[in-house]
């Protein structure tokens, strides 16, 4: 293998950099990547991958482009809305490098799919949002042998390591289990600082390039924290655990947050609750949203932001409320309303209340088609 002079005129850089030039840049060329999720981290990882001439790049991920993805996923303009994820990103990787090759993967990562879809690339991003897949992703790792770039965001913060790495920890090293998902904001509700998460998918693909090229020491055995809003990072050592490291078999998690997940006894269904509503003139609704949420769709109801509520910065019957009558709290996907509920209960003394299931997104999706997900 060796460079054409297409490539010998693009990697220049590269080539005259001390400790790299052509031996690191055939070792890019040879190699195939698989990314899990081309959204927020996924999008700056996949188009530096591509800059850095990355032979194959595989694109995974069954979504489609929405117009509030555009605020940190910059691979996709608003004619691609509507596109699936995996295609766009695609068509415009190659338009960037037409020297590497893309393989769109537009579906979404299973137990059953796993193995075969990994075992054929050399190192895995894990670009992904949710719980299920991140431990799917390092599971089918340590079975394939495959060494993981994981990325995260959370509001202001971010953390990247690697895992499965020259015998290194694994992800269940640092989280053995799932958190319970009544304890984790709704993946769509808490937000996230968009150019984050170019500085964290960034920081994923450096160290593909150094995993990759056998430079530099790779994060292995430890978790970098970055803080935006603080301009401040650390890295937390972390160690091998045996017993949580093996892994036998793919297992499928049934933890989600969407709007189909388990009802609790405290929750109430947006059928249930459209019933009601015609039934009851004295059910009172509150919505636990903020402004800007409200704005774009409601049902009818009266406004008390979260903040407020945990803040005791609100009196419930100055503004009509009283807390002997039946109530129902409601956010965007059911996270935010249940935290609501709990302070309703033990500060202000709601006795009869309960939490709309799913949220609006979910009486969207079965009482009042006209709302947009958002």
């Amino acid at each position: 293998m060796k460079l054409s002079t297409s490539e010998i005129l693009r990697y220049q850089r590269h080539l005259s950099l001390p400790g790299f030039g052509e031996a690191a840049q055939l070792k890019l060329k040879a190699a195939r990547v698989l990314i899990v999720g081309a959204g927020g981290l996924g999008c700056p990882a996949l188009q530096y991958l591509t800059a850095a001439g990355v032979g194959a790049l595989g694109i995974i991920d069954d979504d489609r482009v929405n117009r509030s993805n555009l605020q940190r996923q910059i691979l996709y303009t608003d004619a691609d809305v509507g596109k699936l994820k995996a295609d766009a990103a695609a068509e415009r990787l190659i338009a960037m490098n037409p020297d590497i090759t893309c393989v769109p993967h537009p579906t979404r990562l299973t137990t059953s799919n796993a193995l075969k879809i990994i075992s054929d690339y050399d190192v895995v991003l894990d670009c992904s949002d949710n719980f299920p897949t991140r431990y799917l992703i390092n599971d089918a790792c340590v079975l394939s042998g495959k060494p993981l770039i994981y990325g995260a965001l959370y509001t202001f913060q971010g953390q990247v390591s690697v895992f499965n790495y020259q015998g290194g920890p694994t992800y269940r090293c640092l989280f053995r289990e799932p958190p319970n998902p009544k304890d984790t904001p709704n993946c769509s509700e808490i937000g996230v600082l968009g150019v984050l998460s170019g500085i964290i998918g960034v920081i994923q693909a450096i160290e593909v390039i150094k995993v990759l090229t056998d430079i530099g020491s790779p994060l292995t055995g430890k978790l970098l924290l970055f803080d935006a809003l603080e301009m401040k990072q650390t890295c937390i050592p972390f160690k091998r655990v045996p017993e949580a490291a093996d892994v036998t078999e793919l297992n499928a998690y049934t933890y989600t947050c969407s709007v189909d997940a388990d009802i609790s006894s405290d929750d109430i269904s947006p059928q249930l609750l459209n019933d009601q509503l015609k039934l009851n003139k004295d059910l009172q609704v509150i919505d636990v949203r903020e402004s800007w949420e409200r704005a774009l769709c409601k049902i009818d109801s009266v406004h008390i932001p979260l903040k407020q509520i945990i803040e005791q910065a609100v009196d419930p019957l100055a503004i009509g409320l009283h807390p002997k009558r039946p109530t129902c709290v409601y956010c965007k996907g059911g996270v935010r309303s249940r935290q609501a509920l709990e302070v309703l209960k033990a500060t202000y003394g709601f006795s009869d209340i309960k939490n709309l299931h799913g949220g609006i997104l979910a009486w969207g999706k079965h009482i009042n088609t006209n709302i947009q997900p958002y």
